[in-house]
């Protein structure tokens, strides 16, 4: 009995240090993709295309578009461009006095970059919206919530997608 123990003891140091192939192969790709992806945090609206910097200017006109308070969260990887699920949350209490009026989301390389618009207001009581949208490319989905005071505020998030769609 007391030799079975230590055979164990002496087997499990060589076990600890074996990694399996496929943990290996998940490993590299993690570290690959983190390395191609752009730097999501120091990313400004600057970062973004020509088109759509026009695009922004034509529907909001001179006004500034202020980073904060909109949380916009995609997949990291989708395998299909199709049916991209996309989820946004606004930093807003949703009263009388304070809450989204209009939410517009964009997809930077996108054929049409204004990708869906929704209608919100006191009576909503949560500032949040769930869908599906489709993606050209991998690429940067901005979403710019319109409060009732008239400022705008933004946030985005990028997402890789293998299969494009919106294919013009």
């Amino acid at each position: 009995m007391l030799d079975e123990k230590i055979r164990k003891v002496q087997v499990l140091p060589n076990k600890q240090w074996q990694v399996p192939r496929r943990r290996l192969l998940q490993g590299s790709l993690s570290a690959l993709g983190l390395m191609l992806l752009p730097d999501l945090a120091g990313a400004s609206m600057d970062g973004l295309t020509a088109s759509l910097q026009g695009t922004l200017k034509d529907r909001y006109g001179g006004r500034v578009i202020k980073p904060g308070r909109v949380q916009v969260d995609i997949p990291g990887i989708s395998e299909n461009g199709y049916s991209v699920p996309l989820k946004i949350n606004v930093d807003s209490p949703m009263t009388e006095a304070d809450h989204v009026v209009r939410l517009t989301v964009f997809a930077d390389k996108n054929p049409l970059h204004e990708v869906a618009r929704f209608q919100l207001g006191p009576r909503a009581g949560l500032a949040e919206v769930h869908t599906r949208i489709r993606m050209a490319d991998s690429q940067r989905i901005l979403a710019v919530a319109e409060m009732n005071d008239g400022s705008l505020w933004s946030g985005y998030d990028f997402g890789i997608v293998t299969l494009a769609a919106c294919v013009m």
